[in-house]
């Protein structure tokens, strides 16, 4: 019986012995990491090898710089349509100015057009008066126009008159003027002569105006003028009547 147990054990059917060796853990971690690291790194260069064979580092390459240059193709017609932008806005702004500033002017012109208007019309207004004032008479005629006259106050009497003689190249008159005014005092009939008559020269017109004082109490009805010449004739005359 000694003998059958004996033989089974040296004999090869004897029971399979495992021997293991005791390794602290923290070397077993460290042998797996190299092993790992090991792993990727010859992954990696499995990888690189791979790329380089079929070219798509090159690939990558060649399309980033048609990208940057497509980018920078991009960029230059964008400066450009931002630079014709900004001088079309110049452009503009400038030809904005110019319509105000000519507006302002257009208005300012229309005001002095208007202006200008209203004295022609009143020069118009003038040349009609005169016009309407100016004689028919003959050659060295001398006539009086315009004569006007009123009381300004007790005793004072404003009066003007125009004096012309008509032609283009008159010869020049010389002479004076006299004023004679007429009324009522006291019932009776009064008048009063300048005491001495004032003098006139011209060629074409000459106008005169100023101030007679006369008696308070006088009603005055009237005044006359007189234009004489240096040899004392009487060359024209007018009445008006108060």
């Amino acid at each position: 019986m000694r003998w059958k147990l004996l033989r089974r054990r040296l004999s090869i059917s004897a029971p399979r012995m495992i021997v293991r060796s005791r390794v602290p853990w923290p070397l077993r971690w460290a042998v797996w990491a190299l092993a790992l690291g090991f792993s990727a790194a010859l992954a990696l260069w499995a990888l690189e090898l791979g790329k380089d064979l079929a070219g798509i580092d090159r690939v990558l390459h060649d399309s980033g710089r048609s990208g940057r240059t497509g980018s920078s193709q991009d960029a230059g017609p964008n400066d450009q349509l931002r630079s014709e932008r900004d001088k079309a806005q110049s452009i503009a702004n400038t030809a904005e100015s110019m319509l105000k500033t000519e507006r302002t002017t257009q208005e300012r012109l229309l005001g002095q057009i208007k202006v200008l208007e209203a004295q022609n019309m009143a020069l118009k207004g003038d040349l009609g008066f005169f016009e309407r004032l100016l004689p028919m008479g003959g050659k060295d005629s001398i006539f009086v126009r315009g004569l006007q006259a009123q009381i300004v106050s007790t005793g004072q009497l404003r009066f003007q008159l125009l004096v012309m003689q008509p032609g283009k190249t008159p010869a020049e008159f010389r002479g004076r003027y006299e004023l004679t005014l007429q009324g009522q005092l006291d019932g009776k009939s009064w008048s009063q002569a300048l005491p001495q008559g004032r003098a006139l020269q011209f060629r074409q017109h000459q106008r005169v105006e100023g101030m007679l004082e006369f008696p308070a109490p006088v009603v005055l009805q009237g005044v006359q003028v007189r234009v004489v010449d240096a040899q004392g004739g009487v060359r024209a005359s007018q009445e008006l009547r108060l």
